[in-house]
């Protein structure tokens, strides 16, 4: 399929970094991404929240979730094994164009969903300044709590419903694993995109390629065209807008700059 070649979102000009802005802080982040850390921090972070928790609760419970969900299972058939590559594939799709529509587009209705991804996410992490300074920076990684319980109340418990009535019990609680094994993966890999440089996850050379896409993305010029899937490009692939070359862009951009000092 050819290439999205879709523009930027107009109101993205905000999250451009000119040369001018490019001036280096301490800790080697450009001096506006700084600024905006540190406001973000005071107006977004409220002063109770508490990163341990947040993290126990996206990979605790969410793995006492998945859990329950496979000791449900009773002499799961053939064919109903069919159900996990289906709704990974499902999971897929949704990731992708939840993340290249509603979370880059001001859609009437999911506005709090742009304001929090291309208006704050995108300006707290850009390719130049992609890790967290600390813990408390995971409120700008992580999904709230809220939303998680939201949509897997408000769509995939339907789902299990509609599943273990029309097909059968394991069926639905083999869709609904596999649903909360894809969020747990999205969560980790997006969490080791933005870990410092330093820890183990930011070593891991195991998910290096994957890193390299998503930092691509976060060039504002490319982060509305480019790299929509946060764990497997599948989506990507299937819909024009892997970009594997912008990586290349970004060394080449990189090396203009070494050459420059």
């Amino acid at each position: 399929m050819p290439r999205s070649h879709e523009p930027a979102m107009a109101d993205s000009s905000h999250m451009s970094t000119s040369n001018a802005d490019t001036t280096r802080s301490v800790g080697g982040i450009a001096e506006p991404i700084r600024r905006y850390r540190e406001t973000y921090r005071s107006t977004e972070i409220p002063a109770g929240y508490r990163p341990i928790l947040h993290l126990g609760f996206t990979f605790g419970a969410g793995s006492l979730a998945l859990l329950w969900c496979i000791a449900a299972l009773d002499t799961v058939q053939a064919v109903e094994w069919l159900t996990v590559p289906l709704a990974f594939l499902y999971a897929n799709l949704v990731e992708y164009i939840g993340h290249r529509y509603p979370m880059h587009r001001p859609y009437p209705g999911l506005k709090v969903i742009y304001r929090r991804h291309a208006g704050q996410h995108h300006r707290f992490f850009t390719h130049e300044s992609m890790p967290l300074d600390g813990l408390r920076d995971l409120r700008a990684v992580l999904f709230p709590p809220s939303l998680v319980v939201f949509f897997f109340g408000g769509f995939a418990g339907p789902i299990w419903f509609l599943l273990a009535w029309t097909v059968s019990a394991n069926v639905a609680w083999l869709f609904l694993a596999t649903g909360l094994a894809y969020y747990l993966s999205y969560e980790l890999l997006h969490l080791a995109y933005h870990a410092p440089d330093e820890s183990r996850l930011g070593r891991a050379r195991i998910l290096a390629r994957l890193r390299a896409l998503h930092q691509a993305h976060h060039d504002p010029e490319l982060m509305s065209r480019c790299n929509f899937n946060i764990t497997w490009p599948l989506g990507d692939w299937l819909f024009g807008t892997f970009a594997r070359e912008a990586t290349e862009r970004l060394r080449d951009r990189a090396g203009e700059h070494a050459t420059d000092r």
